[in-house]
């Protein structure tokens, strides 16, 4: 969990409850937190995710782990002291989104359980719905899917610190959700999420 730094600064209360957010939304916010090896199928499902919620009417907002570095993230690397900084930001940032009203969807590799852990407990602290997804992809299906050519890279030597070749991913041990994407249709992972969702009074 990172210090904080900034001194003299107060929390200032809005008017605002979750409970009249949801009312104006149609829906209750929340996080989906899609973690697995690169080329697992996340952003896929994440992109499918979104346009079934949003031709439903709902309100979603898809982060991307690649997306992200472009932007807010952009003055991180790989580093382990990177990766979890990168991982915190995001996990502030879907927070605030889904405190909005929305369904944050996620995609992220964040191979560090104690990472993904410290994500769920900003959303426990403030109450908000949090869903772990774990996207299992066997690493043999991965390499072979190589959408970005990053694996032919790491064999190579050319990547140093590639999750799942010379890095670890520590599986989730207690997602909500595991998506067998290496079995499942990139519909039916979706539909999966959609189902999370209504189950749980997310979405009707």
């Amino acid at each position: 969990m990172a210090d904080q730094v900034a001194t003299n600064i107060t929390w200032h209360e809005g008017d605002i409850t979750p409970e009249m957010r949801a009312s104006n939304m149609g829906q209750r916010g929340a996080t989906l937190w899609l973690t697995g090896l690169s080329g697992s199928g996340k952003s896929t499902v994440a992109v499918e995710l979104e346009r079934m919620l949003l031709s439903r009417g709902k309100h979603a907002y898809r982060l991307d782990g690649d997306n992200i570095r472009m932007g807010l993230n952009k003055n991180l690397g790989f580093s382990a002291e990177d990766r979890a900084e990168n991982i915190r930001r995001i996990g502030e940032v879907t927070k605030l989104f889904a405190d909005s009203g929305m369904i944050s969807i996620a995609s992220f590799i964040s191979p560090y359980k104690v990472d993904r852990d410290q994500v769920r407990a900003v959303h426990a602290e403030s109450e908000i719905p949090f869903f772990e997804i774990y996207v299992a992809c066997p690493l043999e299906e991965a390499e072979k899917r190589d959408p970005k050519g990053l694996y032919k890279k790491a064999r190579a030597g050319e990547i140093k610190g590639f999750t799942g070749i010379d890095d670890p991913y520590d599986e989730p041990e207690h997602a909500e959700l595991v998506l067998n994407t290496h079995e499942q249709t990139v519909q039916e992972s979706a539909k999966a999420l959609l189902d999370l969702l209504e189950a749980n009074g997310i979405v009707s």
